[in-house]
C-alpha cells in the first residue's frame, strides 16, 4: 500500500517545516499504551518572518501542538483516538506542573490539529465543529473551545499563498496542483527546495511500486513531480557553471600571487596536457560515430533521426565494446526487422553505459525509448548522465503520456 509512503512524507514534511520554530517531536509516545502522535512541536522561537512565510502553518505554531495528517477522510474512531492523545499530553502538562509547583501557561497547553483531505457533514456536525471566520480561515472546524483541537479539511482551504503549505498534504488533484504551483517560486527558495527535496522523495518511493500497485492518483502525482525535477536540475547545471567559473577565476588570482610568469607558465602546461587528453577522446569519439554512422547507412539504408541521437550517445564505448557492438549489428538482418533490433540495441548500449548491467526494468523500458519524439529522446538522454533507473522511468513515462502514447 502507498498510504504509509504518505504518511512518511507527511511527517517528514511538517518535521522540517517546523524544526525552525521550536523542538519538533515526529512519533513521540503517549503513556498509557503504545501509540506515537505523528508530530508534536514546541515552540521555542518567535521568528515572525519565517512564521508569516509558513502562513496558516505558522500560525499554527504559536502553542505546543499535535499534527496529525491523514492521507484518506479521517473517520470518527480515528478522531477520537486523536482526542484521547492530546488529553493525555494535557494531563501529563498538568501533572508536572504541579510536580514544580507552577501553573501551565496558555502555550504550553497543547492544541491538536487534524489534517484530513475531506470530512463530512456528518463528522463535522457529530463533534460539533464549527468554523471560526473571524480568526481562521474556511476549512479550518473547531470543536468545543475547551477541546483545543480544530479539524483541518484541507481541500475546503481557499487557494491562497497562505496555505499553500498545507494544501501540499492534500490528495490527488489539489496536491498534484499545489506541487506544481512550486515552479513558479524563485529556485533558490529555501522553502522551495526543502520541499522539492522531500516531495523527490516521496516520488522516488512511490516510483518502487510496480504501475499496478499505484492509484491513478499517485501515477497522477509522479507526473506532477518529474517537471520540477527537469526544472531543478537545469537550475542545478547553471549554479555548477556559475561556480565553476568562480572557481577559475579565484585560481587565475592564486596563480597571479604566486607570480604571473609562473602561473602562466603552469596554465599552460596544465593547458596542453588537459587539451591533449580531451582531444584525443573526443576524436576517438568523433571516429566512433562517423564509422558507426556510416556503417549503419550502408547496411540499412538512410539514418533515421532517432538512430542518429542513440549513435551519438554510443560513441562513448570502450574500443572493445565498440567492436563488439559492430559484430553484432552486422549479423543482422536488411529489413524492419533488423533496423528495429539495431535501434533496440543501441539504447541498450545506450542504458549499459549510464548503469551497467540491466535489470529487467531497464530491459523493459528500451521499447519506451524507442517510441518517444526524436526532440523529448535527446533531451532525456541529455538528462541521463544526472538520472537514477526511478527518474529515468517515471521521466519517460511522462514524455510517452505527452505523446499520447499512454
Amino acid at each position: 500500500m502507498t498510504r504509509l509512503i504518505h504518511d512518511k512524507f507527511a511527517k517528514d514534511y511538517l518535521s522540517e517545516l517546523l524544526s525552525p520554530l521550536g523542538v519538533v517531536n515526529p512519533g513521540r509516545e503517549v503513556s498509557s499504551e503504545v501509540r506515537q502522535i505523528d508530530v508534536y512541536f514546541t515552540p521555542t522561537t518567535g521568528e515572525t518572518s519565517y512564521k508569516e512565510k509558513l502562513g496558516v502553518l505558522g500560525k499554527m505554531t504559536e502553542t505546543t501542538a499535535l499534527f496529525e495528517p491523514f492521507r484518506n477522510p479521517v473517520s470518527v474512531d480515528e478522531v477520537l483516538s486523536c482526542l484521547s492523545k492530546l488529553l493525555e499530553v494535557k494531563a501529563e502538562v498538568e501533572r508536572l506542573s504541579r510536580r514544580e509547583n507552577t501553573s501551565a501557561i496558555e502555550a504550553d497547553l497543547p492544541k491538536l490539529w487534524i489534517l484530513t483531505p475531506t470530512a463530512s457533514t456528518t463528522l463535522l456536525n457529530g463533534f460539533g465543529a464549527t468554523l471560526d471566520q473571524e480568526n481562521w480561515c474556511r476549512g479550518i472546524y473547531w470543536l468545543g473551545e475547551y477541546l483545543r483541537t480544530a479539524i483541518v479539511v484541507i481541500h475546503q482551504l481557499p487557494k491562497i499563498p497562505e496555505t499553500v503549505w498545507l494544501r501540499i498534504l492534500g490528495k490527488g488533484r489539489v496536491q498534484s496542483e499545489e506541487i506544481a504551483s512550486l515552479s513558479t517560486m524563485p529556485v533558490d527558495d529555501p522553502f522551495r527546495l526543502l520541499t522539492l527535496e522531500l516531495v523527490y522523495q516521496l516520488q522516488s518511493n512511490l516510483a518502487k511500486n510496480q504501475p499496478k500497485d499505484l492509484e491513478e492518483e499517485d501515477r497522477e502525482l509522479i507526473m506532477a513531480i518529474a517537471p520540477l525535477f527537469q526544472e531543478q536540475l537545469a537550475a542545478a547545471k547553471q549554479e555548477g557553471i556559475r561556480q565553476g567559473i568562480e572557481l577559475f577565476q579565484e585560481q587565475l588570482a592564486a596563480a597571479k600571487e604566486e607570480g604571473i610568469q609562473q602561473g602562466i607558465e603552469r596554465g599552460i602546461e596544465r593547458g596542453i596536457e588537459q587539451g591533449v587528453q580531451e582531444g584525443i577522446e573526443r576524436g576517438r569519439q568523433e571516429e566512433n560515430r562517423a564509422i558507426l554512422e556510416n556503417f549503419m547507412s550502408v547496411r540499412f539504408g538512410k539514418l533515421d533521426s532517432k538512430s542518429a541521437i542513440f549513435i551519438s550517445q554510443v560513441s562513448a564505448l570502450s574500443a572493445s565494446e565498440f567492436a563488439t557492438l559492430l559484430l553484432q549489428l552486422s549479423t543482422l538482418s536488411v529489413d524492419e526487422s533488423g533496423v528495429k533490433i539495431a535501434k533496440e540495441l543501441l539504447a541498450e548500449k545506450v542504458l549499459k553505459i549510464r548503469f551497467g548491467q540491466l535489470d529487467e526494468r531497464l530491459t523493459s523500458l528500451i521499447s519506451s525509448l524507442l517510441t518517444l519524439r526524436p526532440e523529448d529522446l535527446e533531451l532525456l538522454l541529455l538528462q541521463l548522465p544526472q538520472l537514477s533507473v526511478e527518474e529515468l522511468l517515471v521521466l519517460t513515462t511522462q514524455l510517452k503520456r505527452n505523446t499520447g502514447e499512454v
